[in-house]
């Protein structure tokens, strides 16, 4: 995986899209230990197979019913490069744009809108603006699954990759669900063929705590976990989301959401014709 994800790009203003400096990191031994405990003879650590699967899925796949969720987030990012905490509105409207806004010492430093057709996003300190869309951001992070509802989803904390009974295995215990590929998952780009192992973690009333997903032929891996639930309007939520990319050179985000809203608000989005188009490398 390239140090890319579409939220990171809508990130792009203040990450530096060519950095490609290592970081160093508390996950340099192994990815987060978020309802992960090995076994060590506890009884509560003991994986049995889950019985009433069809719960399960109801409960994990179903998607939140919402119109638009408006969120306050604090974003930190880690390239290598310093970059100061950012300020950050995410506008979800459903099925239609995440439009975001990103500010740097009160001052708006970014914006980006995701579509069904792609992103955009641009640099107002630089001048600069990219319009890309999903077959390109595929290419990039060498994945074939992303599209504007993986997005969502990822944001919003709900399952973004395809699961079914056939391909993975589903276990429970005291910690909770976990789900594991029992095949490679292959994920074909223009560019080449790749195969990843892919794991689940579900807490035991079905909020997701972490997905990973592990090159089988390289240290390619990306880590998406999720912490601190509550309830929003009817609607589980995310306090917290890390991501982070990890391979020759590792990249993180941590968005740290602070407030969740259910009004509408306007998402103004236009291009200066003084802004230079950019190529994502």
């Amino acid at each position: 995986m390239k140090n890319w994800i579409p939220l990171f790009l809508l990130l792009l203003a203040l990450t530096s899209c060519k950095t490609r400096t290592a970081i160093q990191n508390d996950n340099a031994n192994g990815k987060d230990s978020i309802a992960t405990t090995k076994d060590n003879g506890d009884p509560k650590d003991v994986n049995e197979p889950v019985k009433d699967k069809f719960s399960f899925y109801e409960h994990v796949l179903v998607p939140p019913k919402f119109e638009q969720i408006k969120i306050d987030s604090k974003v930190r990012v880690e390239t290598g490069s310093y970059v100061p905490t950012l300020d950050a509105t995410i506008y979800i409207e459903n099925d239609q744009k995440v439009w975001m806004n990103l500010r740097a010492l009160f001052i708006n430093a970014a914006r980006g809108i995701a579509t069904p057709e792609g992103i955009k996003g641009q640099d107002k300190i630089n001048k600069t603006y990219i319009d890309s869309d999903f077959d390109y951001l595929n290419n990039l992070l060498n994945v074939n699954f992303i599209d504007y509802k993986s997005l969502e989803k990822i944001l919003l904390g709900r399952t973004f990759v395809k699961i079914n009974d056939r391909q993975f295995n589903l276990t429970q215990n005291a910690q909770g669900f976990k789900m594991t590929s029992n095949t490679n998952q292959k994920i074909v780009t223009d560019e080449k063929n790749r195969e990843y192992k892919i794991e689940l973690q579900y807490d035991t009333n079905y909020d997701l705590l972490s997905v990973n997903l592990k090159d089988i032929l390289s240290s390619d891996e990306l880590d998406i976990s999720y912490s601190d639930w509550d309830e929003y309007n009817g609607i589980r939520l995310p306090k917290n989301v890390k991501i982070i990319i990890k391979g020759s050179k590792s990249s993180q985000i941590l968005l740290e959401n602070t407030k969740f809203d259910f009004s509408r608000m306007e998402t103004p989005y236009s291009v200066p014709s003084s802004y230079k188009k950019i190529e994502i490398k």
